[in-house]
């Protein structure tokens, strides 16, 4: 699909904003302003409908859904619907899970509307490593534990050539959105280039909504413990020793009681 390439600015305007983790109540003031003021609303699946009933009753909903392995709105499709949208002379709302440029490919979405001449504005969202971590009470940064944190993605493509020697271990906090399904690959590449196997790693599964969980293992068993409690997606991974803070159960220990490996 060819790209709009008008500079000609238009009427209308795009904004993107992050809806947060999930709770309607973490959205800032402006993204709910927003939502009341919205003609058009483009929204992930991951956005609640608890967010989306905020919105004005005349607004109209544009679902861009993905699920893993399969797109069912490509980007550049979505790209060319805020630009075609905002040309209306509407005031879209690109309404996204977590923040808009954590993972959120708010990147593209605003480099194809600036280049289409389209006004687009970026309103920042709790992203889900921070709304999830707060659930959890489990601090991503600690004086006795943590001073960096690092972000990555673990199901985007090239994973087993990506260099992420240094990110886990001693003194740092590492966070990976998306890793659920890759846990047996992502186990691997860390312990591969230099992540002790009894790291402290925690999964932190649909975070500041009403089912969510916390679970603590070594990150030799993240992937047996995945399986065993059937974690799904949305969660994300907390490798390091802050993973022992907050109240994340400890799987490990249970699971280790019940092979008898411990009394």
């Amino acid at each position: 699909m060819e790209k709009t390439t008008s500079k000609t600015p238009t009427a209308g305007k795009v904004y993107l904003v992050g809806a947060g983790p999930g709770d309607p109540e973490l959205l800032t003031l402006k993204a709910a302003r927003l939502l009341e003021r919205a003609d058009v609303i483009v929204h992930d699946g991951l956005v609640s409908q608890d967010i989306l009933d905020l919105a004005s009753p005349s607004a109209r909903y544009i679902s861009v859904a993905k699920k893993r392995s399969l797109h069912s709105v490509a980007q550049d499709q979505i790209n060319t619907i805020l630009i075609e949208e905002a040309g209306k002379g509407h005031l879209v709302v690109r309404l996204k899970g977590g923040d808009p440029f954590i993972f959120g490919r708010g990147g593209e979405e605003a480099d194809d509307c600036i280049a289409a001449g389209v006004a687009v504005e970026v309103v920042p969202g709790i992203s889900a490593a921070l709304g999830c971590a707060a659930q959890a009470r489990m601090p991503l940064t600690h004086r006795d534990a943590s001073s960096a944190v690092s972000f990555v993605a673990g199901q985007c493509k090239g994973l087993s050539d990506q260099n992420w020697s240094g990110l886990a271990g001693k003194g740092r906090t590492l966070v990976i959105y998306m890793g659920v399904a890759n846990a047996e690959a992502i186990v691997e590449k860390l312990i591969a280039d230099g992540a002790a196997p009894d790291l402290p790693v925690a999964v932190l599964e649909n975070g500041t909504r009403s089912d969510f969980r916390a679970l603590r293992t070594l990150l030799t068993d993240l992937g047996d413990m995945v399986r065993r409690e059937d974690v799904r997606s949305p969660a994300l991974l907390v490798v390091g020793e802050v993973a022992r803070y907050g109240d994340a159960e400890n799987k490990f220990l249970e699971f280790a009681q019940m092979a008898g490996v411990v009394a």
